[in-house]
C-alpha cells in the first residue's frame, strides 16, 4: 500500500487511515514530492533511542519510513540512564554502533558539543532534494532552536519533542475534600496535606524521590521562586534563600503528603501510584499522560485534571525539558540518517505524538493545526495544559556539561531531605561537592 504521506489522493488517505487501526490521522500532510526519499534505498541505519512513549510512537510507524525510503532501520530503545551511559562510551570511542542518536538536550547538549559528536546538518536543511519545504527553522519553538544549535549557531540536531512539567490531579479526591485546583504553591501544599490520609492509604502528592531523577523536581520548584541553580553568568546559586525554600517545599511535600518509599520513586513508580487512584497530585512531564486515560492500565480514567504549574512566590513557571535527534558525526550514512530524523519530526509524526498524548512537538505548525488538534485523544484539559505551559516555559536544568553530576550530587541531598536531613545543610554540602566539578568542566 502506498502510504498517504507519499500519495496524497483521497483513496490512499482513506486506506492509510484504515491501516492505522481506524484512528483517523487527522492533519496528515503529503511528503514533498521534491524530496528524493528513495535516494538511499538499500541502506541500513542503526538508530539509538531512549525508551519512552515518544520512541514507542516512532517504532510503531517505522514500517512507513522504510516503505517511503527503502531504508532498513534497526532501532534500539533503552531506558534513559543506560542509554546516556552507552552513547557517551560509544561516541567517545570514535566508533559508535549507531547513525542516529536520541539526545536529551537538558542533559547532553553541552557534552555532545564539546565532544563534536554530532554532524552539521544545516546544509541538509537547505537542500530541497533532501528537505521538505515545510521544514524551516522558524516553525520551531524558540527553545527548540536554542537547544538544537551549538554555541556557534550551527544546527547539530532536529528538535523532536518538548516536555513541560505539569500537575496531574485527581478530581475525585479534590472534590471529596471540597478543594479546587491550586493557583499558588501555598494552595498546592494545603491541598496535598488535606488529601493525605495514611489510614486509607491516600496521599496528596507524588513526584520523583530517587536520587538524580529527583533534581528536576526541585529545580522546577525553584523557578517559581524566581531563581535558577546556575545564573546566566555561570555562578552556582544553590545556597540562596530561594534555593533553600524550594528544597524545603520539596521536603515538606515528600515527607508530609507523599506515599511511603517515595525516596525510591522515579517517574514510572510515581505514575503507577497515581494510576491506582489514591494520589491527589503527581508532578512530572506532560508526555507521561497516555496510560492515565487507558482503562486497561488506570483506575482514574476520566477523573484526572491536567494543570499548568501553580504560581510560585515570585512567578508562574513551567519547567521545560526537551529532546532531539541528531546525525552522528562518525556515521558514513549521514544523508540517510538525516532523512530518518526529518521523518521522525515531520508533520505526520508530530501529529501522532500529540494525538497519542505521548509528547509535544517543537513545531508550532503542528500545534496550531486545527485538524491535528481535533484528533488529540487526550482530554482537552491536557492540550490546554500543554499550550498554557508553553506560555510560561523556562528551562529547568542548567545547560552545562556536567549536568548528570549536578543531578547526582544534588539528588543525593534531596533524597537525604526525604529522610529528614536539613535542606540548607544538604545544599551547602552539595554545592561544595559540585563547585569543583563545574569549574573543571568549563576549563
Amino acid at each position: 500500500m502506498t502510504h498517504s504521506l507519499l500519495n496524497p489522493t483521497r483513496r490512499a488517505f482513506l486506506a492509510g487511515t484504515a491501516a492505522i487501526g481506524g484512528s483517523a490521522m487527522l492533519g496528515i500532510r503529503p511528503a514533498s514530492a521534491a524530496v528524493n526519499w528513495k535516494k538511499h534505498a538499500g541502506t541500513t541505519l542503526e538508530v539509538n533511542l531512549v525508551k519512552s512513549p515518544r520512541s514507542e510512537t516512532l517504532i510503531k510507524y517505522l514500517g512507513e519510513f522504510e516503505e517511503l525510503t527503502g531504508i532498513k532501520v534497526n532501532a534500539e530503545a533503552t531506558p534513559e540512564q543506560q542509554q546516556r551511559q552507552k552513547v557517551v562510551i560509544e561516541l567517545s570511542s570514535g566508533k559508535p554502533s549507531f547513525d542516529v542518536v536520541h539526545l536529551s538536550y537538558h542533559v547532553q547538549k553541552r557534552q555532545f558539543e564539546k565532544g563534536k559528536w554530532l554532524a552539521d546538518i544545516s546544509g541538509f536543511l537547505k537542500d530541497p532534494s533532501l528537505t521538505d519545504p515545510s521544514l524551516v527553522e522558524k516553525d520551531f519553538a524558540e527553545a527548540g532552536m536554542l537547544f538544537a544549535k551549538d554555541s556557534d549557531g550551527v544546527l547539530r540536531s532536529l528538535p523532536f519533542s518538548v516536555d513541560y512539567w505539569i500537575v496531574y490531579w485527581n478530581k475525585e479526591l479534590f472534590e471529596a475534600k471540597g478543594l479546587k485546583y491550586p493557583e499558588t504553591f501555598e494552595e498546592l501544599v494545603t491541598a496535598a496535606e488535606k488529601i493525605t490520609d495514611p489510614a486509607t492509604n491516600t496521599y496528596g502528592f507524588v513526584a520523583r524521590g530517587l536520587k538524580n531523577a529527583n533534581t528536576p523536581v526541585w529545580t522546577s520548584l525553584m523557578l517559581g521562586y524566581g531563581a535558577k541553580p546556575i545564573s546566566a553568568d555561570g555562578k552556582i546559586d544553590t545556597e540562596s534563600k530561594e534555593a533553600v525554600e524550594a528544597a524545603a517545599l520539596y521536603q515538606r511535600l515528600m515527607t508530609k503528603a507523599a506515599p511511603p518509599g517515595v525516596s525510591g520513586f522515579n517517574w514510572a513508580e510515581a505514575q503507577s501510584a497515581f494510576l491506582q487512584g489514591k494520589i491527589g497530585m503527581w508532578f512530572d512531564g506532560v508526555g507521561f499522560a497516555p496510560p492515565i486515560e487507558n482503562p486497561e492500565k488506570s483506575r482514574v480514567v476520566g477523573k484526572v485534571g491536567y494543570g499548568v504549574m501553580p504560581k510560585g512566590p515570585a512567578v508562574q513557571a513551567a519547567g521545560t525539558f526537551g529532546d532531539g535527534l541528531g546525525v552522528v558525526e562518525a556515521s558514513s550514512k549521514k544523508e540517510a540518517a538525516y532523512l530518518f530524523c526529518q521523518w521522525a519530526i515531520s508533520h505526520e509524526m508530530g501529529a501522532r505524538l500529540l494525538q497519542a498524548g505521548a509528547g509535544v512537538p517543537f513545531r508550532q505548525s503542528i500545534l496550531e493545526d486545527q485538524k491535528v488538534r481535533e484528533g488529540v485523544k487526550m482530554p482537552a484539559a491536557w492540550l490546554d495544559a500543554v499550550v498554557g505551559s508553553g506560555k510560561v516555559s523556562q528551562l529547568a536544568l542548567p545547560v552545562i556539561i556536567p549536568v548528570t553530576e549536578f543531578r547526582d550530587i544534588y539528588g543525593v541531598g534531596l533524597t537525604n531531605m526525604i529522610g529528614g536531613a536539613d535542606p540548607a545543610a544538604e545544599l551547602k554540602k552539595a554545592t561544595e561537592q559540585f563547585a569543583p566539578v563545574l569549574a573543571r568542566s568549563e576549563g
